[in-house]
């Protein structure tokens, strides 16, 4: 009786049973998707952050006009000041803001008080302007802030276009029924 001589696998049954460095085809495989996913992530929580800022900055442009009882160009141009420190660390250059008072007359028609721009073309005197119903009464005012930001992304891989986002806010006057504004146009 011949001694059995036990077969050697070939190279290619070698190479398909060993499991030596399994891990790391699997981390090439996946790295790349979690890198996607982690300055994806990153890039999300970067634009709703400055969408956030951009709701303060229009909101607090609102609520600190409706706190007077009379308002100069000045006094306008510092609260927009402000509104742009709210978006800090973001750039303020791509900040447009406007604030205006609308009065809604005794027919129901909302027409411009003053309006105050930066970077945005002012509404004039006497126009039109839609009031979201159940804001305002016949014969009542209010201040409309409105503000937008062109955002772009710091990565450009993820987001490429610039995202326009923009705020509307809408605030009574406290101290007064109508607030004016004796050098704005």
């Amino acid at each position: 009786m011949m001694p059995r001589v036990a077969k050697q696998p070939g190279l290619l049954s070698r190479f398909w049973q060993d499991r030596r460095g399994v891990s790391a085809v699997e981390f090439a495989l996946l790295a790349p998707v979690l890198i996607i996913l982690y300055f994806g992530a990153a890039e999300f929580c970067q634009a709703f952050m400055a969408q956030k800022r951009l709701g303060h900055a229009t909101a607090q442009l609102a609520d600190i006009t409706s706190q007077d009882n009379a308002v100069t160009v000045n006094e306008l141009s510092d609260t927009m000041a402000i509104a742009g420190l709210i978006m800090t660390p973001y750039p303020t250059a791509p900040l447009k803001m406007r604030v205006s008072s609308v009065t809604r007359n005794a027919e129901g028609v909302a027409k411009v008080d003053w309006s105050r721009p930066d970077g945005m073309t002012p509404l004039l005197r006497d126009a039109v302007v839609t009031i979201p119903a159940g804001v305002i009464e016949n014969g009542e005012s209010v201040i409309l802030s409105e503000a937008t930001y062109d955002y772009s992304s710091p990565l450009g891989y993820l987001v490429p276009e610039m995202v326009v986002f923009s705020r509307t806010f809408y605030l009574r006057p406290r101290l007064v029924n109508k607030i004016t504004c004796s050098d704005c146009a």
